[in-house]
């Protein structure tokens, strides 16, 4: 097994009270393909700029063959970064472009002098050295006879392999990539994932990409490590992430999912859409889960000849497949298959067991430290909700003043009491006013979960969530509020 050559430990950066990455651990083997896969916001690219020297982490440590480089600059790092945006100089003709940084460097020389006495002193590399290693970068990205060229006339395929050459002509222990494809226009972008695979192949360093586009990362990568909130959601081969997703998250992220909520009814047995089916995973009895079908994994038959009957709604021709929704009873189901199916034809599914991917749910239910007010309201969230107080205590009322009067007789100021709050994930009601609610936040996230949707909001200061089953789509990055009504907020004394 090849050895380590990045080491991240407890990796943490913060901007304006934000953890924009959390506490990362990871670690790179030496000649590997790894991705850093994620949204817009998860912390990928900070993660890159820590490694590159270009960001200096708040907390934890970067280690490079096993040494401390936290606090090295960049140009004292064996690496080279690859941006979106090439930043190749537009006066230089492709040749100085990439011999620019060579021209630049200075390498350790040792002499022996007339009299036998050793000298070590810093030199200029040579014309022919510097010949010599443009040429064999150029060879490397296919583009040996470009060298006078004017890198204005370059396509931005041409000029992304030029911005790579000027990368590994330093011949970097590591290179960092951070979303180079995405300048480029869809076929291009698909022929430079299988260049970039075999010039990682050819040059055997070690690559580290960044990108959000799932099908790259499935493509290119040895290792995908998948982000989302500026901690690590799973680190695992192409394969295991598509097929083994850890949670409702990254099977949402990676390819089209199905994603349904299920109830582990016996040993290898869960039951979704009011129907029990078999499965590998083993969970304990009465667990409730989430169930995650890939769409190719579904197959159909004719009605009354599999597990579950239901209706075909609409069907889309994409090409290799037909893209259907099958429906039964409330919950749509996405399927793909080469066979169309007419849409409102009666069918039936079949579902192997191990192509039924079982997991926990991630939130049951939203809980959070509250503190009742002199009003015997509930703050939490970043809000203030009407509740129940007397729930605190069995039998207990409030008197005319407002205070908890128990069932013994004792009369309690609840003001300032901590207490545990706890509220059902479709007992939220959300508001797209911001102020008409009782708190308020953005919409950061959106799952479906074939008839509902899973939504979550976070409010701005604490950055407190909300997580919402609704029935209704939103959008990401919505400005929403909530509300919640009394009798739904649970209540229970926070122990001492």
């Amino acid at each position: 097994m090849a050895e380590k050559i990045i080491e991240l430990k407890n990796l943490v950066k913060t901007y304006d009270g934000t953890n924009v990455v959390d506490g990362i651990n990871l670690y790179i083997r030496k000649g590997e393909f790894v991705t850093l896969l994620g949204p817009s916001g998860c912390g990928k690219t900070t993660t890159l700029r820590m490694i590159a020297g270009f960001e200096t982490p708040d907390g934890g440590e970067v280690l490079l063959n096993g040494k401390n480089i936290t606090d090295l600059p960049p140009y004292l790092r064996p690496v080279n970064t690859v941006f979106q945006r090439y930043a190749l100089f537009p006066h230089l003709n492709v040749y100085d472009n990439v011999a620019y940084g060579l021209k630049l460097k200075t390498v350790t020389a040792t002499y022996e002098n007339k009299n036998g006495e050793t000298i070590t002193k810093k030199q200029r590399l040579s014309k022919k050295e510097i010949d010599e290693r443009v040429s064999k970068a150029l060879k490397m990205v296919d583009l040996e006879e470009f060298e006078k060229r004017d890198v204005t006339t370059l396509s931005g395929g041409q000029q992304q392999r030029i911005a790579i050459a000027r990368a590994i002509v330093n011949e970097p222990e590591i290179l960092l990539l951070d979303e180079p494809l995405g300048a480029l226009d869809l076929k291009m972008r698909k022929d430079m994932q299988i260049e970039l695979k075999e010039m990682h192949r050819k040059l055997g360093i070690t690559f580290i990409y960044v990108t959000h586009d799932q099908e790259e990362a499935l493509t290119m990568s040895d290792t995908i490590v998948v982000m989302n909130d500026g901690v690590i959601q799973q680190i695992g081969t192409p394969k295991d992430i598509y097929n083994e997703p850890k949670n409702a998250f990254v099977a949402d992220f990676i390819g089209e999912s199905n994603i349904l909520s299920g109830t582990i009814v016996g040993k290898n047995k869960v039951r979704f859409i009011n129907k029990d089916f078999d499965m590998v995973d083993d969970f304990p009895e009465g667990d409730k889960v989430d169930v995650v079908v890939r769409p190719e994994d579904i197959f159909i038959v004719s009605k009354g000849l599999g597990q579950a009957d239901g209706k075909i709604i609409d069907s889309v021709f994409k090409g290799v497949h037909y893209e259907m929704t099958f429906k039964i009873g409330k919950t749509e189901i996405l399927i793909q298959d080469t066979v169309e199916r007419t849409v409102g034809e009666e069918v039936s599914i079949i579902i192997k067991p191990e192509d039924i991917h079982v997991m926990e749910k991630a939130v049951a239910s939203n809980t959070y430290i509250g503190t009742i007010t002199k009003r015997n309201t509930v703050e939490f969230g970043e809000g203030e909700f009407e509740c129940d107080v007397t729930t605190l205590y069995p039998n207990s009322h409030l008197d005319e003043e407002g205070y908890l009067i128990t069932e013994q007789g004792e009369k309690l100021d609840l003001t300032g009491t901590d207490v545990l709050v706890e509220v059902a994930l479709d007992k939220i009601e959300i508001i797209d006013n911001e102020d008409d609610g009782d708190a308020s936040g953005e919409i950061i996230s959106i799952i479906y979960k074939g008839d509902h949707y899973q939504v979550i909001i976070r409010t701005p200061e604490e950055e407190e969530d909300f997580v919402v089953d609704t029935d209704y789509l939103w959008n990401e990055n919505d400005k929403v509020s909530v509300k919640i009504k009394p009798e739904d907020i649970k209540l229970k004394l926070k122990e001492k």
